[in-house]
């Protein structure tokens, strides 16, 4: 079965991600959207056939990316195809500037690299709506019961038309970032891209700003040093010390496909995407004067909705994936959007998270105000006070997975000892206790597990809703 999930279908390599159902998925995507062309009350009716095709640095990347042009090429459609591996976000911008009628990103983003993904964004760069995936996952469902097959060329032989994706996303960078003040401030930074698509541009773009930069993890690697490539606390080890050997002032990192972010302050002291987006909103609003509302989905800390209020800011609250965000984006001006695992996008870019551009927004304010990112949150705390976040994977017994969603759909009084204020269905289970403090717990749907979603004003009350979650969860 392909079926597309938070951000489109992933499967392991050589197991489920197979030429054989990349052609599959292919061909499904190629039946939407030679049906969208030819309704006249579609977005894309009309228009030139180009599908923007990328890929990330995983094993076989641009193999699979040029079987799946092949299937597409033979519906009549025009696949364009990067030119080297390529960041998400870059390849969203290009689908729009390029009036695309849609994209599909070979990546499994921050996943093992025993995973492969592929990506479907439609003509707005933004990640497909469930709407259309299930039309997809639809077709392809048809196409493997009817047995469909495709008689391609040789692996990596098809020739495909390619293109350089850079220099259209730098001059839209350009537009949103304030380089200029970046090259007043003269900043050491650290920087690692996690042996994927970021180097070439996160590394660029600061050292053409006359920032000094150390870069780390900037060779092409599809095992990725052997870890998960994320830009989280122990990716960025590396940086985190140089930082606190001082020899760089804040840490910037960026994940395989570039779409997340991880940022290290002055002291090395690794900062939560809840932090950056909170910082985001915050400078965008009082230092360049933006305006707008700001969108976070439900397990994202409300330290956002404290700095919000502070600045006057609506907010507004969505499920899970940044393709809700992107959608509301779509329809409204949005200062910026964000969620806890680390997407970020603001007004006036695209529709899909991008890693790149949220540290460069970060050397942005910490070159404006000539101040830690730290000392800008603790400004911050004493007017909204503080906030304490943390994720917990907490396993169950699988047969007691339903049991559980049960128990927890029917609502509850109390977590522990907190009594519990509201009780939220948009995503999951989200509790609302006093003091600003809540819970929210959503269910793995690959692995055996619970992801709880814990906020609290303290840190004692943290320890003690951790407990509470825990004992909640127990057989």
């Amino acid at each position: 079965m392909i079926k597309f999930g938070t951000s489109g279908w992933r499967g392991i390599i050589a197991r489920d991600f197979t030429f054989d159902n990349v052609r599959v998925a292919a061909q499904g995507i190629a039946d939407y959207l030679k049906s969208e062309l030819q309704n006249p009350q579609s977005e894309i009716a009309g228009r030139k056939p180009v599908v923007i095709i990328g890929y990330d640095t995983r094993f076989l990347g641009r193999e699979f990316s040029l079987a799946a042009a092949e299937v597409l090429a033979s519906n009549g459609l025009a696949p364009l195809l990067c030119h080297r591996d390529t960041p998400t976000p870059v390849i969203a911008h290009n689908i729009r500037a390029r009036k695309a009628i849609g994209g599909i990103n070979m990546t499994a983003s921050h996943n093992p690299a025993e995973y492969q993904g592929l990506k479907f964004s439609t003509s707005n760069g933004a990640p497909a709506h469930p709407g259309v995936t299930q039309q997809i996952e639809a077709n392809c469902a048809r196409l493997l019961a009817e047995g469909w097959s495709f008689k391609g060329a040789v692996i990596g032989t098809f020739k495909c038309k390619t293109f350089d994706p850079q220099p259209l996303y730098f001059q839209q960078i350009h537009r949103l970032v304030d380089f200029a003040t970046i090259k007043k401030a003269k900043l050491k930074l650290a920087v690692t891209v996690r042996y994927g698509t970021g180097r070439g541009y996160l590394d660029t773009l600061l050292e053409k700003a006359g920032a000094k930069v150390t870069v780390f993890d900037n060779e092409v690697n599809p095992l990725f040093g052997g870890h998960h490539p994320e830009a989280d606390a122990h990716g960025m080890a590396d940086v985190i010390k140089l930082v606190r050997r001082g020899k760089a002032q804040l840490g910037l990192g960026v994940d395989g496909d570039a779409d997340r972010f991880g940022i290290v302050d002055k002291d090395g002291t690794w900062l939560t995407p809840n932090q950056i987006l909170a910082l985001t909103l915050y400078h965008l609003k009082k230092n360049r004067g933006w305006t707008g509302a700001v969108v976070r989905t439900v397990p994202t800390s409300h330290q956002v909705d404290a700095v919000a209020e502070l600045l006057g800011v609506k907010l507004h609250e969505t499920p899970v994936g940044f393709k809700y965000i992107g959608a509301l984006m779509e329809s409204e001006p949005v200062i910026v959007g964000g969620e806890e695992s680390g997407g970020l996008s603001v007004k006036g870019h695209v529709p899909e998270k991008d890693g790149i551009l949220a540290c460069l927004l970060m050397a942005e304010l910490v070159a404006t105000e000539r101040k830690s990112l730290g000392q800008i949150l603790r400004a911050l705390a004493r007017q909204t006070g503080e906030f304490h976040t943390e994720r917990i994977n907490i396993p169950i017994q699988p047969e007691s997975k339903d049991a559980m969603l049960a128990k927890l759909g029917t609502g509850l009084k109390k977590i522990g000892s907190f009594p519990v204020d509201k009780f939220i269905t948009t995503d999951g289970f989200k509790f609302l206790l006093p003091n600003h403090e809540w819970v929210a717990f959503r269910a793995s749907g690959t692995e055996p597990l619970f992801r709880c979603y814990i906020e609290a004003k303290s840190g004692v009350n943290l320890a003690k809703l951790q407990k509470a979650c825990r004992d909640l969860l127990k057989p």
